[in-house]
Parts: structure tokens; C-alpha cells; sequence
């Protein structure tokens, strides 16, 4: 029988980002409903906008208005010193939602935007495209996905990364269309190649400014007869993307999505069914299909506790969670995305992370094994990432391949950069000063660890500090959060 703490605490890890210290207390006597309810209520309000955009880039942006109602192009110079900066406001960014979700009572809010972040990935430059994308799946994260597909399309950041910028009629770019029924609603092999051209051709002159609102450019637009998925007319990309909604598919291909990144990477086809088949019947509201899943009693079974890989966000997060601290240089959270596999805004491709074992590989196990003793001891990262073009946006060619390894090898000769943090220990100890010395390790790791298997008491033991009650706390808690099965939710 799964322990009631269990249970909980595999809630917090797959509705948000595991429990903070503050909330021990009422771990093994809450009921799953009252946690599932708070999580909703908390999660029910609009976020507020993220805007990191600097005010050097607005005004660039205005001049650039201007520029293109006369028909004329940016220098060199502006166009590198938008490049510039906006590649610092999306660090910016990145940071500043990641801490959003580590201290954000919306938990299940975030977690979601989390997900669909990978599920409409976009690999975007403009800092000001990047954070309107942001806005429109945080504050659609949990409600209808039917709303959340339009807005996400007409975005500038899709609109751009997909080409549809380019679509016209007489010269269809078929990227959008391509995607949006592959990766975005039914999946590959439930549509066809002529679907493809003829959705294609519904979205020409979709568009969108420089300042990132959607335009719809008429001359651009091809009104002829299409037929796509059966239905015919002048169909328009409006029309297209109800016509992907009145698929059952769709609620099918989302709804097995959602279960592998919340339930089980193994896929139960019985409750998916069951569980699609309402979003669909429910017009697909998001927050409904979450809640059958959360209120379930199968989601709490043993199988699906601790049977998830976690993602390098939900560790990083997590750990900080858990352990609330402040981190000096808090840039070197950048270089744990990228050397984990896992940097926001700057997905692999277009179909996302792949995400579940492909987390994992010998060099990135080390370095999860390491990252709480780093954060402990202030210790240093020698890892060098890897030159992938494409989460550095093809930017590596020549010049500036030389110049980030410039960048790198700045000051010490190596790459290299400490983890400087302070962890602020008073809420985590208090949860454990009337335990007895000899069952704190036990009552650790049933807090830390959301796995049946019992890690070994004298290797953990082995490499703590015990010449004080606090000391073998904090040493002991490194340790736990240093092993294999810290890395499962």
C-alpha cells in the first residue's frame, strides 16, 4: 500500500515542482483531494505578463516601425545590436520564469506552460516574440486548448519560426501546415501529403509585424477552393484549425501527450481513451482533463510513482524548492540547462525535447550526481557544453564559434564556473528536530526520494559529517539528492 506521504508528494512532482520545505508539515496527513483542489484554486488566476525586453530594444523596435513603413532596412550595426541585446534579454527571461516556477504559488500553472513550451516549441531570436509566446501559454496553460492552438499560431515567434511569414498565394510554404497537424493536434500518419498543400494554402497571408502582432494580409491569400481532411470551401487557416479540433484525433494525440509527461512514459491506451474521449466531450478544456487525471486513484498507483526521469528544469527547480536558496551568480543556471540538454527557448527542433531516458546520458548522469554538492560546497564546473548549432541558433559558424570559446576560456584558462549559492537551512532542519538521530536518515529520504528502492544507509552514512546533529542533516541531505534515485519523480 502506498504510504499517504507518498502520494502527496508524487502530486507536487507531477502537478508543479515537488514540495518546498514549509510544506512537510501537512505531507502525510492532507488528503489528495485537498491538495488537488488547492492546486487548482491557487492556479486559477490570469499570471502577469513577463517582461524582461529591455528599453534599448522597445526603441529599436519603434525605429524599426518606422523604418518599414518607408520601405527601407536596418544597418549592420542595428541589426547586431539587436541580435545583442535580445539574446541577453532572453537569459534574462529564462531566469526570471525559472524562478517563477520555483517560488510562484501556480504551481500546477506553470508546470503546465512548462509542458506546453515543449509541445509548441519555437526557436525564436526576438526577445519581444519570445516572451509573447511565453504570455500566450501561461495564461491558456489551463484552459482551452482550442484557444491556446489559435493564439499559439497566430504568434509571431510561430508565425516566423515556421515560415508562414513566407506563405503566399502562387508560392505556398507548407512548414506551418506540416506542423501543426504532426506535432501540434493529430499526429503522424492521420492526415495526408495533400491535406498538407491545402492547409497550406488556407494559411497564406497569415503574418505577423515587427512588433509581433498577428496580420492578416488579404492580397496574400489564396481564396480558392480546398479540401482538407474531407471538408471543402474557401477555407481559411481559422478554418483549419477547427476543422483539426473536430478530430477526434486531436483530443486522442494531446490527451497521450499529457499522460506520458504527467502519469507514465508507458502509455495505458484503456485510461487514454477514457481520458480523451471527455477532453473532446468537454471541448477541450484543459483543466478538466487535468483534473481526471489527478483525481484518479490509478494516478496514485505505485507503478507510476517514481517512474519518471526528471527533466534537467524540474531537478534545478526542485532542488531549489526544496532547499531555499540564493544564488549569487545566478547565470550559471544557463550553463546547467545547456549541459543538461534542456535550455528554455532554445528547443532541439521543433517537435521539442524528446524528454524520458533520452534525459540521461554518462556524462549528464555524472554531472546530476554533482549538482547538489556543488550547490553545498560552491564548487566548480568543468564541463565544457556542447557546441550544438542548434540550440545556439546556426550561430556557430566562423567568427563566432571563435568568439564564444573566447568567451569561455576568459580568466582561468579553462572552462570552468562556480555554483555560488547560500541555502538557507531553518524551515528544512525544524521539519526534523524531534525525529530521533538514529531514524533521521529514514524520515530523509521518504521526504526526498519517491521511490520504494531503499538506498543503502552506510554509503550515505560514509561520506556524511556527524559530529553534530545540523551538520549530519545538511550532509546527509546532500548525499540522498547525490544518488540515482533522486533523479525519478
Amino acid at each position: 500500500m502506498v504510504p499517504n506521504q507518498l502520494k502527496n508528494q508524487h502530486l507536487l512532482w507531477r502537478a508543479g515542482f515537488g514540495p518546498m520545505a514549509e510544506e512537510f508539515g501537512q505531507l502525510t496527513t492532507a488528503s489528495q483531494k485537498s491538495y488537488v483542489e488547492a492546486l487548482f484554486k491557487a492556479s486559477s488566476k490570469s499570471p502577469g505578463y513577463i517582461d524582461v525586453a529591455s528599453n534599448a530594444l522597445k526603441g529599436l523596435v519603434m525605429g524599426m516601425d518606422e523604418i518599414a513603413k518607408q520601405n527601407k532596412q536596418l544597418s549592420d550595426e542595428e541589426k547586431k545590436q539587436f541580435r545583442q541585446q535580445s539574446r541577453q534579454d532572453i537569459k534574462n527571461l529564462n531566469l526570471t520564469w525559472l524562478n517563477e516556477m520555483v517560488n510562484s504559488g501556480q504551481q500546477l500553472r506553470e508546470k503546465l506552460s512548462l509542458f506546453w513550451h515543449g509541445h509548441f516549441a519555437s526557436r525564436n531570436l526576438n526577445i519581444l516574440y519570445q516572451q509573447q509566446l511565453l504570455d500566450v501559454i501561461r495564461k491558456n496553460a489551463l484552459g482551452s486548448f482550442g484557444d491556446l492552438l489559435t493564439e499559439v499560431s497566430k504568434s509571431a515567434a510561430m508565425i516566423n519560426f515556421l515560415n508562414n511569414n513566407q506563405n503566399r498565394k502562387g508560392h505556398p510554404n507548407e512548414n506551418f501546415a506540416r506542423e501543426v497537424m504532426e506535432l501540434f493536434t493529430l499526429g503522424r500518419g492521420n492526415y495526408t501529403e495533400s491535406d498538407v498543400k491545402e492547409a497550406a494554402r488556407s494559411f497564406t497571408g497569415w503574418g505577423a509585424n515587427v512588433s509581433g502582432e498577428f496580420v492578416f494580409r488579404k492580397p496574400q491569400h489564396d481564396t480558392g477552393q480546398k479540401t482538407v481532411l474531407g471538408k471543402t470551401g474557401n477555407l481559411t487557416g481559422d478554418d483549419v484549425l477547427d476543422i483539426l479540433l473536430e478530430q477526434k484525433q486531436t483530443a486522442r494525440f494531446v490527451t497521450q501527450k499529457i499522460y506520458r509527461y504527467f502519469v507514465n512514459d508507458q502509455p495505458d491506451e484503456n485510461k487514454i481513451n477514457w481520458l480523451s474521449e471527455r477532453f473532446y466531450k468537454n471541448n477541450y478544456n484543459i483543466q478538466s482533463l487535468m483534473k481526471d487525471i489527478f483525481s484518479s486513484d490509478w494516478f496514485y498507483e505505485e507503478k507510476n510513482i517514481g517512474s519518471k526521469i526528471k527533466s534537467p528544469v524540474e531537478l534545478i527547480v526542485g532542488i531549489r524548492r526544496i532547499l531555499p536558496m540564493e544564488i549569487e551568480n545566478a547565470d550559471v543556471q544557463l550553463l546547467l540547462q545547456r549541459l543538461l540538454g534542456q535550455l528554455l527557448f532554445y528547443p532541439p527542433n521543433v517537435a521539442g525535447w524528446p524528454g524520458g531516458k533520452n534525459w540521461i546520458d554518462s556524462s549528464s548522469l555524472m554531472l546530476r550526481l554533482r549538482i547538489p554538492q556543488m550547490i553545498y560546497v560552491s564548487g566548480e564546473l568543468n564541463m565544457k557544453p556542447k557546441d550544438d548549432d542548434d540550440q545556439m541558433m546556426g550561430r556557430m559558424d566562423g567568427g563566432e564559434a571563435k568568439k564564444a570559446d573566447a568567451r569561455k576560456n576568459k580568466g582561468n584558462g579553462k572552462m570552468g564556473a562556480q555554483i555560488v549559492s547560500s541555502i538557507d537551512w531553518n524551515m528544512y532542519l525544524k521539519k526534523f528536530e524531534r525525529v530521533p538521530r538514529e531514524k533521521l536518515l529514514d524520515e530523509m529520504s521518504k521526504i526526498l526520494l519517491q521511490t520504494t528502492a531503499h538506498v543503502n544507509d552506510n554509503t550515505i552514512k560514509k561520506f556524511t559529517d556527524a559530529s553534530s546533529r545540523e551538520s549530519f542533516i545538511k550532509t546527509a541531505t546532500i548525499q540522498l539528492m547525490s544518488t540515482p534515485e533522486y533523479q525519478l519523480c
